[in-house]
C-alpha cells in the first residue's frame, strides 16, 4: 500500500514461521478458534493432515519427532478439543519425542461468548510440557515459535505448547521477519568425566552396557554402536533403546522387558559395572540397582536422575555419540576382559526363543513374534500398541536398525500403536510398516483407520484379539484375584476394516499367518489383519519358569 506500512496477519506470520523451521506437515482437527490459522495454511506449502480425533494427532506428532528428530506439530481447538491432546503430550513428555502442540482460545481482547468453552489449556499443560504459553501479541509470534521449537529439540527433547487466541491471529499488524534457524549443539563430556569412566572400566572384571532409551536419538546411533564395536563389550537394551547397535551382533545379550528375574538378568546380576548409556529412569527398571550389585557409569546427554532403584556411581554428560568416540579412544585394544561375560549369551538367547515355533492355535505370544520377523526386512518397522504383547516383543523381537521397533515404554498408553504407525508410513512410504495392537487398545483409535485410507497409505494393521484387557487381567491372575471386568465383545475386524474401504483378513490357522501378511504388504494400501492370540504363555514362561529359574540361581 503507497505510503501506509504493510501488514500482515497473526496466522500468516504463525505459519511463515511453522515454514522457517521446515514444517511439512499438521495433524489435527480445528475448530472455529483457528479459522484464520487454517486459511493461512490453505495458501502455504504446509500440509492440514485432518485426524478423526486430536488424540492420534498428537500421537502422530510425536511419532514425527521421535523418528526425525525434529518436532511434530499437532493442532486442536480450544476446551474440549485441546484436552483430547493431553495424553499425546504426555507421552511425547515421558518418551523424550519433541513435538509442538497448537491450540486456539477465545478472543483475549474481549469475548461475546463469555466463558463457553473456556478451560485454562495453558495451566493444564504445564506439568506435561517442557513449556506452555499464551500468545498474547501478534508482532511477538515470530520470536514465540522460534524459541517453541528451540525449547522443544533441546535436551531433555519433549512437547511445547502454544496457545494461539482468535483475536490474536486475526489481528493485522506491520509485518515481522522470522527468526533463523540455528543448530542445536550439545557439548562433548568433560574430560575428567571421561578419565574417570575409562579408569572404572579398566579396572571391571566382567563389564556389560546398557542401550537406555536415549540412545535413539537419531544423531548418537553411530557413535554408540561404534563404541560397542572398539571396546568389545556385550551389550543388552532396555525396551525403548532397541535397535541401536545392529542386533545381529554376537555381542547382543538380550532386552530386559522385566526388571529382575529374566534370563538376560543372569548377566546384569553376574555384571561388576554396567555402562549405561542413555538411561531414562522415566522407562521401567530394566534392572534394581542395590548396594551389593554392580557398579553403574551414566552416560547420557543430561545428569542422572537420582532414584531408588538408579543411582549411578559416575557420570558422562554430554552429546552421547562423540563422547563415547572420545571414551573408546581411551578404551580401545586395552580390555582383555571385555568379553567376560560373553559365554552367557547363547543360554540367554536360547530360552527366549524357546517354544518360538510351536504350531498351536491360537499361536502363542512368541510364534506370533517370530512369523512377523519373517515378514519384516531389517528397516522395516512395527509399531506397538500397549498391551501384554509388548513384553513379548520386547523380549524375542530383535532389531537390527535403531527405531523399527516403536514401543512405549514410559507413558505406556493404549491406542497409539495405529496413529505411531500411520506416522511411520507417512515418513518411510517405502518400508514395511506394521502397526500391532491388541483388541482393546486398537478399539481406542480405530477411528483413524478412515485417516489412513484417505491418506492413501501402505499400512498393514495386525489386531490381537483375545476379547479382554490382557495385561491387567494376566496381572489380576497372578495377584490371586478372581477373573472380574476384564473381558468384553468384539467386531467382526475384518468386515470393520472393509467398512472404511480397507482389506480385512481374519487368520483361521498359523500356516497362513505368514502368508497373508506378506500379501498384503505386496498388494499395498491398508489392510487390517485379525488373529486370536493364546495368552496362556504369560503365567508359564513370566511366572512359573522364572520362579523356577530364580531358585535354580540360589
Amino acid at each position: 500500500m503507497s505510503g501506509q506500512e504493510r501488514k500482515t496477519k497473526g496466522s500468516d506470520l504463525f505459519v511463515d514461521a511453522l515454514e522457517n523451521e521446515g514444517v511439512d506437515r499438521i495433524f489435527g482437527v480445528p475448530g472455529e478458534e483457528n479459522l484464520d490459522l487454517v486459511e493461512s495454511l490453505r495458501t502455504s506449502k504446509i500440509e492440514l493432515v485432518l485426524t478423526r480425533h486430536e488424540q492420534a494427532a498428537a500421537f502422530m506428532a510425536a511419532t514425527h519427532g521421535r523418528l526425525t528428530g525434529k518436532p511434530g506439530v499437532c493442532l486442536s481447538t480450544l476446551g474440549p478439543g485441546a484436552l483430547n491432546l493431553s495424553t499425546g503430550a504426555a507421552y511425547a513428555h515421558l518418551g523424550a519425542m519433541p513435538m509442538i502442540l497448537i491450540t486456539g482460545q477465545k478472543p483475549i481482547m474481549s469475548s461475546r461468548q463469555a466463558r463457553f468453552q473456556i478451560v485454562d489449556v495453558v495451566a493444564t499443560m504445564k506439568p506435561l510440557t517442557k513449556l506452555s504459553r499464551q500468545i498474547v501479541s501478534a508482532s511477538s509470534i515470530p520470536t514465540v515459535v522460534r524459541d517453541a521449537f528451540r525449547v522443544a529439540m533441546e535436551e531433555r527433547p519433549g512437547p511445547v505448547h502454544l496457545e494461539l487466541p482468535e483475536d490474536i491471529a486475526g489481528d493485522e499488524v506491520p509485518a515481522v521477519p522470522v527468526i533463523p534457524v540455528h543448530p542445536i549443539e550439545i557439548p562433548v563430556a568433560h574430560r575428567a568425566a571421561l578419565d574417570r569412566a575409562a579408569g572404572m572400566i579398566l579396572a571391571a572384571k566382567r563389564p556389560l552396557v546398557m542401550m537406555g532409551a536415549a540412545t535413539s536419538r537419531p544423531r548418537s546411533t553411530h557413535g554408540i554402536a561404534s563404541f560397542v564395536r572398539r571396546t568389545g563389550i556385550p551389550f543388552f537394551t532396555t525396551q525403548m533403546g532397541k535397535g541401536t547397535v545392529p542386533g545381529g551382533t554376537n555381542l547382543y545379550m538380550g532386552t530386559a522387558a522385566l526388571s529382575e528375574r529374566d534370563y538376560v538378568h543372569d548377566a546384569i546380576d553376574a555384571a561388576d559395572l554396567i555402562v549405561a548409556i542413555g538411561h531414562d529412569p522415566i522407562e521401567k527398571p530394566p534392572f534394581i540397582m542395590g548396594p551389593s550389585g554392580p557398579k553403574v557409569i551414566h552416560v547420557s546427554y543430561t545428569s542422572a536422575s537420582v532414584e531408588q532403584v538408579y543411582f549411578p556411581d559416575a557420570e558422562v554428560v554430554g552429546d552421547v555419540g562423540p563422547s563415547l568416540e572420545l571414551l573408546a579412544d581411551r578404551l580401545e585394544g586395552k580390555l582383555p576382559q571385555a568379553a567376560a561375560l560373553l559365554p552367557l549369551r547363547e543360554e540367554i538367547l536360547a530360552h527366549i526363543a524357546d517354544r518360538a515355533t510351536e504350531s498351536r492355535w491360537p499361536p502363542t505370544p512368541q510364534r506370533i513374534v517370530h512369523d512377523i520377523r519373517q515378514v519384516i526386512p531389517e528397516n522395516g518397522i512395527v509399531a506397538l500398541d500397549n498391551g501384554m504383547y509388548k513384553i513379548w516383543f520386547a523380549r524375542n523381537y530383535r532389531t537390527r536398525v535403531a527405531n523399527t521397533l516403536l514401543l512405549d515404554n514410559a507413558l505406556a498408553t493404549m491406542g497409539a500403536g495405529l496413529p505411531s504407525a500411520m506416522m511411520a508410513a507417512m515418513l518411510y512410504p517405502d518400508r514395511r510398516v506394521l502397526a500391532v495392537a491388541g483388541d482393546g487398545g486398537f478399539m481406542m483409535n480405530s477411528q483413524e483407520m478412515e485417516t489412513a485410507v484417505r491418506l492413501k497409505l501402505n499400512l498393514v494393521v495386525l489386531v490381537l484379539e483375545d476379547n479382554a484387557y490382557g495385561m491387567i487381567r494376566w496381572k489380576q491372575a497372578v495377584d490371586r484375584f478372581a477373573d472380574y471386568g476384564m473381558t468384553f465383545g468384539n467386531p467382526d475386524f475384518a468386515l470393520y476394516a472393509r467398512a472404511y474401504g480397507a482389506r480385512g483378513h481374519r487368520i483361521a490357522s498359523i500356516d497362513s499367518f505368514v502368508p497373508t501378511l506378506d500379501a498384503a504388504f505386496k498388494e499395498g494400501g491398508l489392510h487390517l489383519v485379525s488373529i486370536p492370540i493364546d495368552y496362556s504363555e504369560n503365567v508359564r514362561v513370566l511366572v512359573d519358569e522364572l520362579r523356577a529359574h530364580e531358585k535354580s540361581k540360589a
